[in-house]
């Protein structure tokens, strides 16, 4: 009788159950050649990856702007005041007075986006890949026409 409920092969067999009856042993694998090399005498190889930079942006407008904040100072494109909670790095919607530092706040903040005396207040800076070439400038041309052109051009050499 079986130890095994059902009999058909399968991966519980044995070697010996599998191998007809007189076959020998398979040789031993022969070492394989080494598949794609991810490295050389040099080390290894590193992605070719765009540059990072990190960069302050208002929050209403996306408009780029410096990383040191005075208390008074505002975004120059929209006018909102830049020392107040949404421009915050601890600012979160889902958080007790929508601050992620509310346990050493005395009281709620409010509005939101009008200047505060917050002095746990951080600029919310992100990562950004720098895309452009560093003619072009990251900040945007007020002529529009000579980056469309440079956009245009590189268009047109993927073609050539």
């Amino acid at each position: 009788m079986s130890d095994r409920k059902y009999r058909q092969r399968g991966y519980q067999d044995d070697e010996r159950d599998r191998r007809p009856k007189g076959e020998k042993k398979p040789a031993p694998p022969k070492e394989r050649a080494p598949g794609r090399v991810l490295q050389d005498e040099r080390g290894p190889k590193t992605p070719n990856l765009m540059a990072a930079h990190e960069v302050f942006r208002c929050a209403r407008c996306g408009n780029l702007l410096s990383l040191s904040v005075g208390r008074l100072d505002g975004c120059a494109k929209c006018g909102v005041d830049l020392h107040s909670c949404i421009q915050c790095a601890s600012f979160d919607t889902s958080a007790t007075w929508e601050c992620a530092q509310s346990a050493s706040l005395p009281s709620r903040v409010s509005p939101k986006d009008e200047h505060n005396t917050c002095t746990m207040f951080t600029p919310r800076t992100t990562i950004e890949r720098q895309t452009g070439s560093p003619a072009s400038g990251s900040n945007g041309n007020a002529g529009g026409s000579s980056s469309s052109n440079t956009a245009r051009r590189a268009f047109d050499d993927l073609f050539k």
